[in-house]
C-alpha cells in the first residue's frame, strides 16, 4: 500500500505555492495524498516564520501533530518552510519530535528525506536558499478555478523591520518562458483567476532583462485562452511604471486591482524603515494610479508602532488613510523581529500601544469601507462564484475588488439554474452589511 501523506501549509500564498510543489514531488515519487491527518502516515508542516504571531502558530501546529505522532496516528513528522529555514539546527534540536527538518534549499529532496525517516533515520538538511525550486509540477490546494502563480522569489529591498531577505535570500525572477508555460498548464486545467505573487511583483524581470518587465509579462499572459481575471499582488510603490498602468487600463483580463503594501506615510518613519516616499509623494502616486486606471481598487497594508514612531508621525498615517480612502486596507501592529535593524533599536514602543494604534487605523478604515460599500448599492458587479451558503441560502463569491482569502465577499440570490463555483455572473448590489455586499444575480448592461 502507498504511504499516505498530508500537509498543513501556513503563512502567505507564496509559501502555499512552495507547498504545492512539495506535494507534487511526493506524488511523483509514489506517495498518496491524504486530507485526514489522523489517517496519514506522514504529515508535512510547511511553516511561516515572518512575524511573531506566525511563528507561534507554526510551533503550535507542530506540537499538535507531535501529539498525534505520540499516539501512534502519525509515523513521520516533517517540518519545512520559513521557520525551518530561519532557525535550522535550533529548531531541529528543540523539537525532537520532528523526524525531518528541511530548509527551503533542500525542498527537492523531500521524498528522499521522508523515505529515510520511514526507515528510522532522523533527517536535517539545509542548502543554498537559491536552490529553492521555482519551477516544477504542482498539486493545487486552491479551488480549481483560481490559482497563485509565483513569478519571482526572494527580496533585495532590505526593509529594516523585515526578515524575509534573511529567510528567502536575494530577489530572483523566473524566466518569462517558464512562467508562461506554467500559466498555460494552469489555464488548461481550468484556472480562470490567476493571482501573480512574489515578494515584490513590480520588480519582476529587472535582474534577468535589465528592466522592469511586469508589463510585458502581463501582456503575454493575457494572450493565453482561459483566464478571465489576472490579479497583481505584493507590489512595491517605487516601481509602479506608466507602462504597467497602461497595460492594466488596456487589457480587460488584468483586474483593475493592485496590492501595494505602503507600510507608512510619514517620511521620517519610512526612511527609518529603509523605504522611500512621503505623505505627499505617496498621495500623488495613488492619484496617478487612479487617473490612469479608472475604477482601480487600491489595496495596501500599514505597520503601526514602528520603533520611535511619535504620536505626530502616527497621526500623519491616520490622516493619510483618511485622505486617500483606500478601497481595501489592513494595518498591523509592528512585530519585533530578531536579526533585523529595527528589532535591535532601543526605542521599541510598548506592545499595547502598538496594537492600540493599529486598531485606531482599522477603525478609520472601517468607516471608509462601509461608506464605499453603500456607494455600490444599485450598481452591477461581475462576481466569481465560490459556493453556496446553506445558512444564508445565498450564493457567495468575490467581485474584481476582492482578492482570495484576504478581502470581502459578495452574497447573492439567483433565479438562474446551474450556478456553480467557478462561474462568472453579474450581480446587482442591493445592500452592504459591514464589509460585505448583498445582491441578486442579473444580466450585464448592454454595451
Amino acid at each position: 500500500m502507498a504511504v499516505k501523506v498530508g500537509m498543513v501549509s501556513l503563512g502567505c500564498s507564496k509559501n502555499q505555492v512552495d507547498a504545492e510543489i512539495l506535494l507534487a514531488l511526493m506524488v511523483n515519487n509514489g506517495y498518496e495524498l491524504c486530507a485526514d491527518p489522523e489517517q496519514c502516515d506522514v504529515v508535512i508542516i510547511n511553516t511561516c516564520g515572518f512575524i511573531e504571531d506566525a511563528k507561534k502558530e507554526s510551533i503550535e501546529t507542530i506540537f499538535e501533530f507531535a501529539q498525534l505522532k505520540a499516539q501512534g496516528k502519525v509515523k513521520v513528522l516533517v517540518v519545512t518552510g520559513c521557520l525551518a529555514e530561519r532557525y535550522r539546527e535550533e529548531l531541529a534540536m528543540e523539537i525532537p519530535e520532528a523526524d525531518v527538518v528541511l530548509g527551503i534549499g533542500k525542498n527537492t529532496e523531500i521524498a528522499k528525506a521522508v523515505k529515510e525517516a520511514l526507515d528510522g533515520q532522523r533527517v536535517t538538511a539545509f542548502g543554498d536558499k537559491a536552490d529553492l525550486p521555482l519551477n516544477g509540477d504542482r498539486v493545487l490546494s486552491t479551488e480549481k478555478y483560481s490559482a497563485y502563480l509565483k513569478i519571482a522569489e526572494g527580496c533585495d529591498n532590505k526593509c529594516s523591520y523585515c526578515a524575509i531577505p534573511l529567510i528567502r535570500g536575494g530577489f530572483r525572477s523566473r524566466k518569462m518562458e517558464d512562467i508562461l508555460e506554467e500559466a498555460k498548464g494552469l489555464a488548461e486545467s481550468g484556472v480562470k483567476e490567476l493571482n501573480l505573487v512574489a515578494q515584490d511583483t513590480t520588480k519582476y524581470g529587472q535582474d534577468l532583462y535589465g528592466e522592469y518587465s511586469l508589463d510585458k509579462l502581463l501582456t503575454e499572459l493575457c494572450k493565453i485562452d482561459g483566464f478571465h481575471w489576472i490579479r497583481i499582488l505584493y507590489g512595491y510603490p517605487d516601481r509602479v511604471t506608466d507602462s504597467l498602468l497602461e497595460v492594466m487600463a488596456r487589457e480587460p483580463k488584468v483586474v483593475k486591482y493592485i496590492d501595494l503594501p505602503l507600510q507608512h506615510a510619514n517620511e521620517k518613519v519610512l526612511r527609518e524603515m529603509n523605504r522611500n516616499g512621503s505623505f505627499e509623494s505617496l498621495t500623488a502616486l495613488m492619484q496617478r494610479i487612479r487617473d490612469k486606471v479608472p475604477g482601480v481598487v487600491l489595496r495596501t497594508t500599514f505597520i503601526a508602532g514602528f520603533p520611535g514612531e511619535t504620536e505626530e508621525e502616527f497621526a500623519q498615517l491616520v490622516e493619510f488613510v483618511r485622505a486617500v480612502r483606500f478601497e481595501r486596507m489592513g494595518c498591523f501592529a509592528y512585530s519585533t523581529e530578531e536579526d533585523t535593524p529595527a528589532g535591535e533599536r532601543e526605542d521599541q514602543i510598548d506592545e499595547e500601544v502598538r496594537r492600540h494604534r493599529a486598531d485606531l487605523v482599522m477603525e478609520e478604515q472601517m468607516g471608509i469601507a462601509f461608506e464605499l460599500g453603500k456607494s455600490l448599492v444599485g450598481k452591477k458587479l461581475e462576481v466569481l462564484v465560490e459556493g453556496y451558503d446553506d445558512e444564508q441560502q445565498m450564493y457567495v463569491g468575490r467581485s474584481y475588488m476582492d482578492a482570495p482569502d484576504i478581502d470581502t465577499k459578495t452574497s447573492f440570490v439567483s433565479e438562474y439554474e446551474d450556478v456553480k463555483p467557478g462561474d462568472f455572473v453579474w450581480v446587482e448590489i442591493l445592500d452592504s452589511v459591514g464589509y460585505d455586499l448583498i445582491g441578486r444575480q442579473t444580466e450585464p448592461d448592454e454595451e
